[in-house]
């Protein structure tokens, strides 16, 4: 009778166990988001700013030339995903 018993109880559990799985609720949402690359940059001088004299339309021009530089761009570290918490979409 014992084993009768442990039998059915054991059943009913085993047979309990997969519904009561389902039977969950959402405690967080993650959404899965892209992070760019980061750069580092420098700029390097050129040419440096000055005027100049200009002969335009029969008359002497001072011209303001600007500073021109190039920018050097190295990679610090690649892109990547990271999980972020957000609004659930149930």
């Amino acid at each position: 009778m014992k084993k009768v018993l442990a039998g059915v109880f054991l059943a009913a559990t085993a047979l309990a166990a997969p519904a009561m799985a389902w039977e969950s609720q959402v405690v967080a949402c993650y959404d899965k988001v892209y992070v760019p690359p980061k750069y580092k940059t420098h700029k390097k001088l050129v040419m440096a700013a000055h005027y100049e004299w200009e002969h335009k339309h029969g008359q002497m021009v001072k011209v303001y030339y600007p500073a021109v530089y190039k920018e050097y761009r190295h990679k610090e570290h690649e892109g990547y995903y990271v999980a972020r918490k957000a609004p659930c979409k149930h």
